[in-house]
Formats: C-alpha cells, structure tokens, sequence
C-alpha cells in the first residue's frame, strides 16, 4: 500500500488489456471524452474525513488515503474538506474548496440538459460526466431513492441546478436535452408502492414528454430490460416482444416501463417529438444503495462484513453486468446520435449467479489481502428460495449499439468489481454505510 500512496499510478485495463485513461468519445459531432482521474475524484473520495480525536482535527487519517484514494492518484483538491468525529459519530460540513475544472464551451454548443431522477445511482454519474463537459445541468429529483450527497459537489456550480420535484406534477423549463431516468429500479424500492411506481411511469412521462413537444427539446428515456420479462429468447434482441406477467409484484415495474415506451413512440408519431429509447440492462458501480436488493451490491456488502453470501435459488439463473461508466458512454451516444429505435445497452458477458459470487468472493478477499486485512474465516454462499417471477436468464443482443452507436462494453467485470468493492470498503471504514 505504501508504494502506492508515494506515487505509483493504478492501471486500469479495459477486456482487450489496453490501459483505459478516459471515458467516452467524440462522435456525432458531440465531444463527451473526460479523464477518469478527475471522473474518480467524484465519487471515489470521501465526502468528509476520518478525524483523529477533536484535538488532532487538522490530521488526514491515513485510512481515508487507504480506501477512497486507492484508484485517484492526484485530484484531490476538489474534495470538501469536512471533519469526521468518530468518539462522537458527528460530521462537520464544509463547502467544496474548490469544483473540478469543467470545460469552457461557446453559447452554441453549450446544451441545456435537464436529467430527471439526476440524484440517483445512474442519474449522479451522467450528472457528473454532463458537468465536466461544460455544459449546464438542471437535476430533478423527488429522493426517494436518490441521495443529495450523489450531486453535492456540483451544489453551487453556475452552471449546476438542483431541485426537489416529482415529476408526476408537470415542470416547467427550457432545455435542448431531457434524460428521463427518474423511476424506482430495484424491487425492494418499485414494491414499496406499486401504484406509485406505475404513476411515475406513465404520469412522469407524460410531464416530460409535453415539455420535450413544448420545448422542442430531444428526449431520452431509461427503459428497461424487464420490459422483455423472462424470455423465451436468448439473447434478446430490440425486436423481441417480450414475456411479461402483467399481474406479479414487479409488474408495475415491468408494464410501468413498457406503457412509458408506448407514451414515447405516441409522441413520436403523432406530434414530432425527437425521442431516444435505452432499455438498459444490469449495470453496476459506485452509488449504487448498499440496501437496494441488488445482486451486486448485496454480494460486496455481504462479503465485506464477513457475512455469508446469499444466493437465491439454485444460482443457476444468469445476468449480465454492465460497468456504470460503461452505460453513461451509451447514452449520451444514443443521445447525440440519429437513432430512433429501441437500443439495448448492456454487456453480452454472462454469469450465472452462483458464479458471480465466487468471482465477488475472490475479488474481496484479493482487495482484503492488498489492504493488510486478515479474515477470520472464509465466506460462504448459502442458498434460499427464489423470489416470484423472477427470470432465469438476461443477456442483450447489443448488435443494434454497435451498428448505430459505434458503441461496445470496454470495462471488463472484474476491473469494474473490484473499483466497487474499493468504493464500498472506504464508506465502512468512513462510517457512512
């Protein structure tokens, strides 16, 4: 670990073994290509500080370096500089001492994007990527599930604007761009309260898509791969229809998204709206709620407190991950680009949930191990009933992206997991989880 805090750079090697340095592209004629060491800054260093006691406030505790500075070896002086009390369990709050440099653009290709449920896992990090390209950002979010912390470093900014509103009540503004990603997405969340996930659904879509008709705004919207249900098609391609339960507990999801589809393409037919659909598939990384019910986050969470793996079913059923900055390349291509047709966004690497475990398993215990940590006995992976309707397998057909898009998965499972597992550690050890 020491020779890492002295300066050795981290690499970071995509499937083909090539270093990545930056994410995104120039195509299109839209320029969405950052730095990763600035994109990590973001989000894989703390909020506050470990603190000694009260009387030593002024010391960086060492473990702060150890977990969230792992993987960004310079930017840190776009962190806020708040003080973690641990003997009182208290934060001291700070502002930014300073915002991380976004880029300079002229008035006619600077965009107004408006990102609705901008607070949340996916929401926050296309937040981020939009912001470092320069161009001004309206986020809209009610927080039921997304956090202001995601987008607090950007509080401030002037080109950065946040506003708590659901988007079941119509909004008014002017935008060139409007990513409709605001819906609960995982089940324990879309459960909560079906009929209000079926009314963000459709009376959500409906707000936006009248102010992308009014505003003669482009309009994306996040749909799904539960739209294909469980499938009788493997893998699934844009023209699968898919195999729905209309009346289980996760059609309100499922329908919810599907009918969003439906409203979308009305527009689009009817009234001229530029519109963008994404049916996006699993996709993992930091932000992600620890307590969502999601396989990933469940596994690391699991296996970093010592704590028996859960697996449910017989971990025969397969998925497919896809990295988080991998998903936000895909969109803002599908964005920018002429593409009117559904486009499936997802990695075609498939595992099955047994397997995902292990190499979950095998990942921590090899941060565990760089980190000095012994365990005091190994995991294990215990098996419990399968929830209802849930499918047994998942895996896009992404043949459309890559035609279209130019676009294909460069994050390999692994590199992406083990960047989480980094980012999890380091809020266990800084309290905040």
């Amino acid at each position: 670990m020491a020779n890492i805090l002295s300066g050795q750079t981290v690499q970071t090697l995509d499937k083909n073994g090539q270093e990545i340095k930056s994410v995104g592209f120039q195509r299109f004629g839209f320029d969405c290509e950052v730095s990763l060491d600035i994109l990590r800054s973001l989000y894989l260093r703390s909020h506050y500080v470990l603190s000694a006691p009260e009387s030593q406030v002024q010391e960086l505790d060492a473990k702060e370096e150890e977990g969230h500075g792992y993987l960004t070896q310079g930017p840190n002086a776009y962190q806020s500089k708040s003080i973690f009390h641990p003997e009182t369990h208290s934060i001291s709050y700070t502002t930014l001492s300073r915002f991380a440099p976004v880029k300079l653009l002229p008035p006619s290709s600077r965009k107004r994007v408006l990102v609705t449920g901008g607070a949340g896992f996916v929401g926050s990090h296309l937040v981020d990527r939009l912001m470092l390209l320069g161009h001004e950002v309206t986020v809209l979010d009610n927080f039921f599930t997304g956090s202001k912390t995601t987008v607090s470093h950007w509080v401030g900014h002037p080109n950065f604007e946040l506003v708590r509103h659901d988007v079941v009540e119509p909004f008014m503004i002017e935008c060139d761009q409007i990513y409709h990603l605001a819906c609960p997405a995982s089940p324990p969340h879309y459960q909560f309260n079906a009929v209000k996930t079926i009314k963000t659904s459709f009376m959500g879509t409906l707000n936006m898509l009248g102010l992308a008709k009014r505003t003669k705004a482009r309009f994306l919207i996040s749909s799904t791969s539960e739209v294909y249900g469980d499938p009788e098609v493997h893998p699934q391609p844009e023209d699968y229809w898919g195999h729905v339960n209309p009346i289980g507990p996760r059609a309100c999801y499922d329908e919810g998204k599907r009918v969003a589809e439906t409203l979308t393409y009305g527009f689009h037919r009817q009234d001229g709206v530029d519109v963008r659909v994404a049916r996006i598939f699993n996709t993992y990384g930091p932000r992600m709620n620890p307590h969502d019910g999601r396989v990933v986050s469940n596994f690391i969470v699991q296996a970093l407190r010592g704590e028996d793996m859960t697996v449910y079913g017989d971990g025969k059923q397969t998925r497919s991950f896809q990295y988080i900055h991998d998903l936000i390349d895909g969109l803002i291509a599908l964005m920018n680009s002429d593409e009117t047709r559904p486009v499936n966004i997802g990695n075609g690497d498939e595992f099955s949930i047994g397997e995902f475990a292990e190499l979950v398993r095998e990942i921590v215990e090899k941060v565990q191990e760089e980190d000095g940590v012994k365990l005091e006995r190994r995991v294990q992976i215990i098996y419990k009933p399968i929830p209802t309707d849930d499918p047994q397998k998942r895996r896009p057909d992404t043949t459309r992206a890559k035609n279209s898009l130019g676009w294909q998965p460069r994050w390999s499972v692994r590199m992406g997991l083990e960047e989480m597992v980094r980012y999890y550690k380091a809020k266990i050890l800084e309290g905040s989880m």
